[in-house]
């Protein structure tokens, strides 16, 4: 997920142009095209857009970089987005099962039928491909599933949430029921418009080990970071 900003206008001021408009489960989201790029907006609130996917690859390579040699391992990933995640993933031959979880019913629909199939295509016709359609930290703290990787993208950070009850999943409950969703030797990795020290902590205090912090290279102010941990064997 890209970083909450005011909505931006391209240098020649071209007005964005709303694709669609819809009234989710946790209020307005907005699909536009503005020029090459296509954008989400939450309750006004710009979100992301398909300027740049480079963060949202790392998430899921440093995932599969930290695995040991185990085959076919199965990935959960959390939050659609723009597809990104999903698309770099369905491309690596090495995952096997692929799952997505999506809270809001009109991402999901931009991608099956909408302008974001452009994106997602071949990703969403993968057979290793399910979208899931729940609210991530629901899905992590009901469900029995378990998976090798766990990529969570669906806030900017584990200090800087979309929304207040999103905040859980960052928590030691949180990161409890995460361990529970991931496999012996299993890898957490949660996306972050910022590093965060504290959260670090959390993690080892949760029980992952090897915790570590990867950064996203940028030209300037803050770099994107992903955060991993590891279950025990």
């Amino acid at each position: 997920m890209s970083t909450s900003y005011p909505i931006p206008y391209d240098a020649d001021h071209t007005a964005p142009v709303v694709l669609d408009r819809r009234e989710g489960p946790f209020g307005e989201v907005v699909l536009r095209r503005h020029g090459a790029l296509l954008q989400i907006i939450a309750n006004g609130c710009f979100l992301m857009d398909t300027s740049d996917g480079r963060s949202e690859r790392l998430l899921v390579d440093a995932a599969l970089d930290a695995l040991d040699d185990r085959p076919a391992p199965g990935i959960l990933i959390g939050g659609l987005g723009v597809g990104f995640s999903l698309t770099h993933a369905a491309a690596n031959s090495r995952w096997g099962r692929i799952a997505v979880v999506e809270r809001e019913p009109a991402i999901v629909d931009w991608h099956r039928e909408g302008p974001l199939s452009e994106l997602s295509r071949s990703a969403l016709a993968d057979p290793r491909t399910e979208i899931v359609e729940a609210d991530l930290v629901s899905y992590i703290q009901e469900s029995t599933e378990t998976y090798d990787a766990l990529c969570l993208d669906i806030d900017n950070g584990p200090d800087w949430t979309v929304t207040e009850g999103n905040g859980s999943l960052y928590s030691p409950v949180g990161l409890a029921a995460c361990r529970a969703r991931l496999a012996p030797g299993g890898v957490l990795a949660v996306w972050s418009a910022q590093p965060s020290a504290n959260f670090e902590g959390t993690l080892r205090n949760a029980g992952f080990r090897s915790v570590r912090t990867e950064e996203i290279p940028v030209v300037r102010g803050v770099p994107d970071v992903v955060h991993l941990g590891v279950r025990p064997a």
